[in-house]
């Protein structure tokens, strides 16, 4: 991965004055890049050129609680829930005024992705998204994982201690460290690429959304009372038919990789899914080719405003 620092630009989007990186041609068709937790827009840093040099206008938003964006309400909820992750790409699509973009992500970003794509399959040509249907079922959050996964999510557990909290607090980047090792055990990457993520997770609000999203996914903190509607929506776990390609890394420390089939009572449209050998969770930055050429694949061929894989 080319470590590089990426310029960004702001716009007020729902909750939101949302930091954003904007690269390629104006005029091109969209794709939307949607990191993940712990990381940032610079998981992205292979895959822009890859996009900007096919002829897309690429934008990566940072997420809330991450970089430069902020709340526009000083008083609003931390939220870190699915609802309003959805919420922000949605709004984030309305201010740019952006005509069926393409959405692609992994993680917190992935599952902000699959909620716009499930519920405003309207809004956009496709998707591509990393461990497949991420749209959390709440209602069985107290269900119990096999054991060795179990302890991969460690963090989960720690967020919903006050110790926890106060360790993400004076540990960000370190507790980032021990993710990132344990997600891709194969990636190699040195203290300088983790130390410009880092700066992201110095966000004011950081913490709070963080601390929100574990607790509020395993059923122990509310949701924030403007997305209990879009929450609801969420818990039936709508199905989404736009043209989507999932991947899945070899190498992923939490998520083994599978030939994608038991996610598939969750897609109704067309949909392939592509195994990446050797890569992990944070597969963007991994296997930026891969990545890349799944979101030409959806836009096949590049330009036309949709896809089918």
């Amino acid at each position: 991965m080319t470590l590089t620092t990426l310029p960004t630009k702001t716009i007020d989007a729902g909750e939101l004055s949302v930091a954003y990186v904007d690269v390629g041609d104006p005029s091109g068709e969209s794709v939307v890049l949607l990191h993940g937790y712990p990381y940032d827009v610079h998981a992205y840093t292979d895959v822009i050129p890859l996009l900007a040099e096919a002829g897309f206008r690429v934008l990566v938003p940072y997420l809330r609680g991450h970089g430069p964006t902020r709340f526009l309400d000083p008083a609003a909820h931390r939220s870190g829930q699915q609802a309003a992750l959805g919420a922000d790409l949605l709004a984030f699509i309305d201010a740019l005024d952006l005509q069926q973009p393409i959405l692609a992500g992994y993680d917190w970003g992935g599952r902000a992705a699959c909620v716009v794509a499930a519920l405003w399959p309207e809004r956009i040509s496709g998707l591509v998204v990393v461990n497949g249907y991420l749209i959390q079922d709440i209602s069985a959050a107290r269900t119990p994982l096999p054991p060795d996964l179990e302890a991969g999510f460690w963090y989960f557990w720690y967020f919903a201690t006050e110790r926890g909290v106060a360790g993400l607090q004076r540990n960000r980047r370190q507790i980032a460290e021990v993710i990132w090792r344990r997600n891709s055990p194969a990636w190699t990457f040195d203290d300088t690429l983790l130390d410009q993520a880092a700066i992201a997770f110095d966000n004011p609000d950081y913490v709070d959304v963080v601390v929100h999203s574990y607790r509020h996914r395993l059923g122990l903190a509310e949701g924030a009372p403007q997305h209990a509607e879009l929450e609801q929506r969420l818990a039936q776990t709508p199905t989404i038919s736009v043209p989507t390609i999932t991947l899945e890394g070899t190498a992923d420390g939490n998520f083994p990789a599978t030939d994608g089939s038991q996610h598939d009572r969750f897609f109704t449209g067309p949909r392939e899914h592509r195994q990446v050998p050797d890569a992990g969770h944070n597969l963007p930055a991994e296997a930026p080719e891969a990545f890349g050429a799944a979101i030409l694949a959806v836009a096949e061929p590049p330009g036309d405003g949709a896809g089918t894989p």
